[in-house]
């Protein structure tokens, strides 16, 4: 039946778009080769990491996660974020993985939150991890594509939201270390208003982690 309906629908590479495979080697290669530090235009106060460069099979991956319906990338792309995670946490403390929020309207049209998937496989990867889902966008948001700097700040200055009142409201431990997890990190809205907001509660993050940077 795989054979067949390889023949009808070619498996791609999510990635560099060979044929044969849903993600082939190269590109798995190219994810491995280590975080990028990223200096965004707007200083979210804590560092950001990218898994690779969005010129390169980690933003054409995130592109067909996001808008062409891969799920199957939430496996490769997590396990590329839980090889950065594991190089750059504390050993002896648990990690919390926050994801970033998304429009609800967007998430529809995605049958879910990629980023979230993503995070939820970087998790199941690395010993005393978890993802807790604490942020939400509130009404008003506008798709952020060809914003400039200010705008896209303002177009979510108090508009993300906490869906809990507190990090102990979530079960996150006082000594646990608690990184925002996002799949594009453009100018960097959206990492420093999450982090605003997630300080407010007690959670502040200790890093930005995106899967590719502009």
């Amino acid at each position: 039946m795989k054979t067949l309906l390889d023949l009808v629908l070619p498996a791609r590479c999510g990635g560099c778009a060979r044929p044969g495979t849903g993600w082939c080697g190269e590109c798995a290669a190219e994810l491995a080769r280590g975080p990028v530090r990223v200096r965004p235009r707007t200083d979210p106060g804590v560092p950001c990491w990218a898994v690779g460069p969005y010129a390169g099979p980690a933003g054409r991956a995130v592109v067909a996660a996001k808008e062409h319906g891969r799920r199957d990338l939430a496996g490769p792309l997590g396990l590329a974020m839980a090889t950065v995670l594991a190089g750059l946490r504390a050993l002896d403390r648990p990690l919390v993985l926050v994801p970033a929020p998304t429009r609800a309207v967007a998430a529809r049209r995605r049958g879910g939150d990629p980023v979230a998937r993503a995070a939820g496989v970087a998790a199941g990867w690395l010993i005393d991890c978890r993802t807790v889902t604490l942020l939400r966008m509130g009404r008003g948001v506008r798709d952020s594509v060809g914003l400039r700097t200010h705008e896209r700040a303002h177009n979510l200055r108090g508009r993300i939201m906490v869906i809990r009142h507190g990090a102990d409201m979530a079960g996150i431990p006082a000594n646990a270390e608690v990184v925002l997890v996002d799949d594009v990190l453009t100018t960097g809205a959206t990492a420093a208003e999450s982090v605003r907001v997630l300080s407010r509660i007690g959670a502040r993050p200790r890093a930005v982690l995106v899967t590719c940077a502009a």
